[in-house]
Order: C-alpha cells, then sequence, then structure tokens
C-alpha cells in the first residue's frame, strides 16, 4: 500500500514555521523570509501562493487586539439552529461586520444543544446585547434557543503552531 505524500515539503514547511507567528514589519516581508530562510523572494510568494490554493495557508491578514481597540465586550454567541438551514443562515451571521469568526459545531445533548456559533465585539454588554438581537432576526423560527458566552480575560490569541524541526 503507497503512503500518502507529505502535505508540506520541507521548504513549505520551513516557510509555514518561519510565519506562523506573524509577518515581519518591514516594507517587503517576503523578501525579509526568503532572506533568513535562503531562499529567492519570488520563491517564497510562490509557495505561499500555492499553499493558500492548497487550502493549508487560509489568509493572510492582521489580528488586531481587540481590547486594545476598545472592544471590551466579547461574546461567543451559541444558537440551536435547524439542521437543514444552519449553513445557509450561518453564512449570513458570518457576513455581519460586528461577528469576526462563525463555525458550526456538533451538538453534545443533552448538555449543549448548539450547533452554530459566532463570536461578537463590542465597546460594552449593552452593544453586544443589540448585535446579538441582529442575529436573532436572522435567524428567526429556524432558531430554538441561545445563549451567549462572554470572555473574562485572553488565555490564547494564536493559530496552529507547527513544531520547529531539529
Amino acid at each position: 500500500m503507497n503512503a500518502m505524500p507529505p502535505l508540506l515539503d520541507q521548504i513549505d514547511r520551513r516557510i509555514v514555521t518561519a510565519t506562523q507567528g506573524g509577518l515581519p514589519l518591514v516594507p517587503r516581508p517576503f523578501a525579509e523570509i526568503a532572506g533568513w530562510l535562503n531562499l529567492r523572494e519570488d520563491q517564497v510568494i510562490e509557495r505561499v501562493q500555492r499553499l493558500q490554493d492548497r487550502g493549508i495557508i487560509r489568509r493572510i491578514a492582521i489580528a488586531p487586539n481587540h481590547y486594545a481597540l476598545g472592544m471590551t465586550a466579547n461574546g461567543m454567541s451559541v444558537w440551536d439552529v435547524e439542521d437543514d438551514r444552519a449553513i445557509e443562515l450561518g453564512e449570513q451571521v458570518g457576513a455581519l461586520d460586528f461577528v469576526t469568526h462563525s463555525y458550526l459545531r456538533p451538538r453534545a445533548r443533552p448538555i449543549w444543544p448548539y450547533n452554530l456559533f459566532a463570536m461578537i465585539h463590542g465597546p460594552d454588554r449593552e452593544t453586544v446585547e443589540a448585535q446579538r438581537q441582529q442575529i436573532a432576526g436572522i435567524l428567526g423560527d429556524a432558531c430554538r434557543a441561545s445563549d451567549i458566552l462572554y470572555s473574562t480575560r485572553i488565555l490564547k490569541k494564536t493559530g496552529l503552531r507547527l513544531a520547529r524541526d531539529k
């Protein structure tokens, strides 16, 4: 039986490891990374693009600190939405400008009936509750129950990290 080839070759892995903490804040970040890895800038750009095309890198973006921007009321809203409407409605919720991420998860009945999650950020709980009501309006009768879990502190603010090769 043939083994599947690795998703990342050695060079791709080095690029992901070098950039997983963020891109350097310089005029030409890919040239900087290329210098670290003894590659050419065009090689790094081409490989990053290929990793994006394959879905290994989802996006390149900034990750602001919500607290530093005055968004101190941060709540994970959870919703019990009819399964046959969850994708359609979840996409509408995820498109709202005050929702930073939304996703579907399996329920864990009887304790946890919720299948749609949407992170809401605002300057205060009153604002977040008003935004939550907007989501409720979108979900309408397809939603049977909801709740919100407010953040009290940041425990982790990074994505997946690959271990550095030794």
